[in-house]
């Protein structure tokens, strides 16, 4: 018996009491702590998204100001048979795709170079209509603001409608502008929407941007705006339903849901005492957790004992964490099965005993 059990025989990975002596306080180089309500307190968190000062302090952009890199339109009537920029028999002409150039300015035939940027369309026409009338009687101008390289933003990711979009009145925010961009294509629970704003960015999730106004930021041209699936996920391993990295899903995933989301624990072979999230915790963390200082990244294992009076409500008010592993020990019961199972030669004839033994 004795030889066998020092035998390799087949199992999951390491059981409690291995992963226990493994303990800063047995000469390893993990902190073993089992989860109590100071526990929970100073180990629960979420990395937090948001946008900085910068994003939430800026104001909307005038919709209707011109900028560099505008694309105008422009139309003209003429009060006279044969004018200026309208053909014989025509009463008016249309100029259209008139690029702001970088400074600032376009050219209009008869009227010159003229300033664009900073005007709104109305103010553009009446200075134009000012350079024409000198050369033109009576003449009737309109200016209308097209889409150009100015004030745009860039729109990518799980969205149904990539691609660049003007800034304009109704699509002055964040929110609008997703709107605009036919809305995301993942479930809203995990997407993450970040924005680019020159060397700055910064994140939200999609349901706080919707639930929370302050952070339906103002856009600016510019802007890139990326959606993404929440790339957050566990390792789950051992004596439950499934061996698999799963993602996380939701904001907050506690450690009863993580077990839950893989099919629950082996009813056969799982150990409800020896339930573990291991975790690299950052310095702050573990000082809070272990009551001393400590500094540089911990190696933690945080223990679940499912058997306790209160162990399945520490286990729900447990977060898992990005990059966790969840890992349930098998019951030491299992591998004296496995050495009678190697004796008598089936896991029927290990039943089999069992039963007799009852």
């Amino acid at each position: 018996m004795t030889a066998l059990s020092a035998c390799g025989l087949p199992r999951s990975g390491p059981n409690k009491k291995e992963i226990l002596s493994g303990a800063v306080e047995n000469g390893g180089d993990a902190h073993v702590i089992y989860v109590n309500n100071h526990v929970n307190r100073t180990a629960n968190f979420t990395p937090a998204y948001g946008f900085s000062n910068e994003f939430l302090g800026a104001g909307a952009v005038g919709a209707d100001d011109i900028r560099p890199g505008d694309t105008l339109g422009l139309m003209v009537w003429e009060n006279v048979d044969d004018g200026l920029l309208t053909g014989l028999g025509q009463s008016s002409t249309q100029l259209q795709q008139l690029q702001v150039d970088s400074q600032g300015y376009i050219f209009v035939p008869y009227a010159g170079r003229i300033r664009a940027a900073g005007n709104t369309p109305d103010q553009l026409r009446e200075v134009i209509t000012q350079r024409l009338e000198s050369q033109t009687p009576d003449p009737q101008v309109t200016v209308t603001r097209v889409a150009g390289d100015g004030a745009t933003v860039s729109v990518m990711g799980k969205v149904f409608g990539q691609g660049v979009y003007p800034i304009e009145r109704p699509t002055r925010t964040l929110s609008s502008m997703l709107a605009k961009a036919g809305g995301v294509n993942v479930e809203p629970e995990v997407a993450v929407v970040t924005v680019k704003r020159g060397r700055e960015s910064g994140k939200v999730w999609l349901t706080d941007l919707y639930f929370n106004p302050v952070y339906d930021i103002a856009l600016r041209p510019g802007d890139v705006i990326m959606v993404e699936e929440d790339q957050r996920s566990f390792t789950a391993l051992g004596a439950i339903g499934g061996q698999t990295k799963v993602p996380l899903g939701n904001e907050q995933i506690s450690a009863v849901e993580a077990v839950a989301m893989v099919g629950g624990l082996s009813t056969v072979t799982a150990d409800p005492t020896g339930v573990f999230v291991l975790r690299d915790e950052p310095a702050q963390v573990a000082s809070a957790v272990l009551g001393q200082p400590v500094s540089g990244t911990q190696r933690m294992a945080y223990v679940l004992d499912l058997t306790r009076p209160n162990g399945l409500f520490l286990a729900r008010d447990f977060l898992v964490r990005d990059g966790d592993t969840l890992y349930v020990t098998e019951a030491p019961y299992v591998q004296w099965q496995k050495i009678l199972g190697a004796i008598t030669g089936s896991a029927n004839s290990v039943r089999a005993l069992d039963t007799i033994a009852n």
